[in-house]
Order: C-alpha cells, then sequence, then structure tokens
C-alpha cells in the first residue's frame, strides 16, 4: 500500500519534515498520561453514570479497592475530580466524589469510545448506545474546527503554535 493512499495529518512550518522533531510537550501524550489507563477510564465512566461514593466506584468499575483508591487519588490530583463532604442520616460524614469542569471535558473522549467500540465490537458482545436524552437519537463523535467545520484525517494540519 502506498503512502498516498492512507489518509493522514498534513505536517506542515517546523512539523513539515517528521525527523527534525520529536513529540515532546504533545497534548495526546499529557492526556494518556493522566487518563490513558483501563482503570481511570471505567472509574471515569461511572463518574459520568452518577457513582460518587468509593464503594460504588469499587462494584461498578470492578477492580479492587486498592486500585481504585489509587486511580481515584490519581483523578483528584489532576482536578477531574473533587471530594464534596456529605452524610446520610445517622451515619458519619463522608466524602463523594464529583467531576469537576476539567472532569466533565472529557465527555466528548468517552463518547468517542463508546462509538468506536459499538462500531467495532466483537461479535456476541452486548451493546448499549449513548443517546440524546431529548430525541432518542445516538451521541456521535466529531471533529469540527472552530467555525463548526466537520474535519475528518485527511483535511486536518498540524502546526507550531503561534510565538513558538
Amino acid at each position: 500500500m502506498s503512502d498516498t493512499a492512507v489518509p493522514t495529518v498534513a505536517l506542515t512550518g517546523r512539523f513539515a519534515d517528521r525527523d527534525s522533531w520529536a513529540a515532546e510537550g504533545c497534548p495526546i501524550d499529557a492526556t494518556i498520561s493522566l487518563v490513558g489507563a483501563r482503570a481511570v477510564i471505567l472509574l471515569l465512566r461511572e463518574a459520568f453514570y452518577g457513582a460518587h461514593c468509593f464503594k460504588d466506584f469499587v462494584a461498578r468499575a470492578g477492580f479492587t479497592e486498592a486500585v481504585t483508591a489509587a486511580r481515584l487519588k490519581e483523578l483528584l490530583n489532576a482536578g477531574i475530580l473533587e471530594l464534596r463532604p456529605y452524610q446520610e442520616p445517622g451515619q458519619r460524614r463522608r466524602e463523594a466524589y464529583y467531576l469537576t469542569e476539567k472532569g466533565l471535558d472529557l465527555f466528548p473522549v468517552l463518547v468517542a469510545l463508546a462509538a468506536w467500540g459499538e462500531r467495532w465490537k466483537p461479535d456476541g458482545t452486548a451493546a448499549a448506545s449513548l443517546v440524546h436524552e431529548d430525541c432518542g437519537a445516538e451521541l456521535k463523535a466529531d471533529v469540527q474546527c472552530a467555525n463548526g467545520h466537520h474535519v475528518n484525517v485527511s483535511q486536518a494540519s498540524l502546526r507550531p503554535v503561534e510565538g513558538e
């Protein structure tokens, strides 16, 4: 297969010579460093599905208490989750986990993962779909520029940030 048949992102400016630079400071790498572990993604899924209590994260995501605690601590330290106090009647005060604005901004990432998984699921797997509550239509992951144009990989360019 020739390289011209495969859609890729156009590399421009100082990025045009792919062998002359390394992907240091890459935002994809920074994001994966925070949320790339399977346990983190599934805990985020549970947070988006309404889990707030530690025991609910353990039960619903299926990880040990130690793994769950470690990953939730990472999400707290990254500012993706925050703790809020709550108290059930007759119980001691506890803290619950809530998505921050930074965490809520990961929703399109989870929609994209879910859409990809639904499209490429192995035969025989149970299916679930994220849908728009008002009209029932499936949610889609879509790449758009700031002007609202839909963009595919062959229409995308990697360029240096102005001032660099």
